[in-house]
């Protein structure tokens, strides 16, 4: 019998901390060593789907359509350039699903029917990553409803630690309310220059406020990065050998090492961030 798929939630809503980045280029490692991965591009913008080379036009049932009811997962997902990973695609049509079920009953837990309650969803893939906009709105809220964990990409910047607390108390609710078991599977600094005394005393900072919930693994900031998604490829694909490329396998054998923890029954403590 195979295990549940493992969903993990990338938020964070502060904007330009390498969100999309890190949810493409994790992906893509997972399925570089040999796991089935499906993406779910939650932001309206659609940086994940065209980082991937998802053409607008391909897009016709998209993640607007699973969250307003239309369509299933395996009828959204489309096949990428990654051999096992795929992606149900987003479009603009997700700025406009709050206020169409802001009325619904289950209106936070769309997703996570569409996600759990669906067995060909739980065989076809084992890890199931979630593209969230930058904001603590519904969409964000029916992902992390819908995970096991959130992981947390956070730049190495002066405002890194801004804006976290309120990211954690969300998390806190979610497990108060529609999701009990919602961990926290971990921060992963990004966009960081060992050139720069003051990225080196943010990562030194976070490191002492979270302990380790901090991956070990940091992602360098790197041209070939920033590059990638122009060409609509993940990093791995563009570069394999650059330093980001690099940077994301390790981070991906530090998430499934973290998965096997949690699923052996490694609790998530509650975590204070000073403001």
């Amino acid at each position: 019998m195979t295990r549940d798929s493992r969903i993990i939630t990338v938020a964070n809503q502060k904007g330009g901390v390498g969100k999309t980045t890190t949810v493409i280029n994790l992906a893509t490692a997972l399925a570089a060593i040999g796991e089935k991965v499906l993406i779910v591009d939650l932001d309206p913008q659609g940086n994940a789907s065209t980082g991937l080379g998802i053409d607008k036009q391909d897009r016709k049932v998209s993640s607007y359509d699973i969250l307003a009811g239309k369509a299933s997962i395996p009828e959204a997902a489309i096949a990428t350039a990654v051999p096992g990973l795929s992606i149900v695609a987003s479009t603009l049509d997700l700025l406009g699903i709050e206020m169409e079920i802001a009325s619904a009953r289950d209106r936070a837990l769309r997703l996570r029917e569409s996600l759990r309650g669906n067995p060909d969803v739980q065989r076809l893939y084992s890890y199931i990553l979630i593209d969230c906009p930058p904001s603590l709105n519904l969409l964000t809220l029916n992902a992390m409803a819908a995970a096991d964990s959130v992981l947390v990409p956070m730049q190495c910047e002066f405002f890194a630690l801004e804006g976290l607390s309120q990211l954690l108390q969300t998390v806190d609710q979610v497990r108060g309310s529609i999701n009990p078991d919602l961990t926290i599977q971990g921060v992963v600094l990004t966009m960081f220059d060992g050139r720069n005394n003051l990225a080196n005393q943010v990562v030194d900072d976070v490191r002492a406020h979270m302990a380790d919930k901090v991956y070990d693994t940091v992602i360098p900031r790197n041209v070939r990065i920033s590059e990638a998604p122009s060409y609509g490829k993940p990093a791995l694909l563009y570069d394999l050998k650059c330093a980001g490329s690099q940077a994301y396998l390790q981070l991906a054998s530090e998430v499934i090492r973290r998965e096997r923890q949690l699923q052996a029954g490694d609790s998530s403590r509650t975590i204070s961030v000073p403001v």
